[in-house]
């Protein structure tokens, strides 16, 4: 947040029963088939694929945590973005629906986003945030059928 005062949005999202608990940031480690699904080995290439557009057939993705912190750390690390980006609402939607997802054509707006972040104007947390976010967003980068989840837990 930029100024002295609380804008609307971000006192919506103190709001959010999504602050309460903890933020879980999943990176995918690795893919593959459910051994219950018969499938031919011919036809998992297309499988994958379909993963990639959103369509689940047997294949299941191994995330693991790569980041997490507080819904409180959270949204004080998002208040450095200005709050008309496209940045700013990418990552405010973990507020209001307890979950997003960073795919590779987000990878360039938020890593320029929070990369323009002032550490000075950050708290540890958020530098911490900021470091590993950017980090994980590099390794989608160098491999693009890997993807990011954002969600929340207790």
């Amino acid at each position: 947040m930029r100024g002295n005062g609380m804008s609307e949005v971000m006192a919506e999202l103190a709001q959010s029963r999504h602050i309460k608990g903890h933020v879980y940031f999943y990176s995918l480690s690795r893919k593959f088939v459910d051994e219950n699904y018969d499938v031919p080995e011919e036809a998992k290439q297309i499988m994958y694929y379909s993963l990639a557009i959103g369509h689940h057939l047997g294949v299941v993705d191994c995330l693991n945590a790569v980041l997490e912190c507080s819904g409180e750390e959270y949204l004080a690390w998002i208040k450095g973005l200005p709050e008309d980006s496209e940045a700013f609402r990418k990552m405010q939607g973990f507020l209001g629906f307890g979950e997003i997802t960073v795919y590779p054509e987000h990878l360039n707006m938020l890593a320029c986003a929070f990369d323009a972040i002032s550490p000075d104007e950050q708290t540890a947390t958020s530098v911490r945030l900021t470091k590993g976010f950017i980090r994980a967003l590099t390794a989608i980068y160098h491999e693009p059928s890997m993807y990011m989840m954002i969600r929340g837990g207790q």
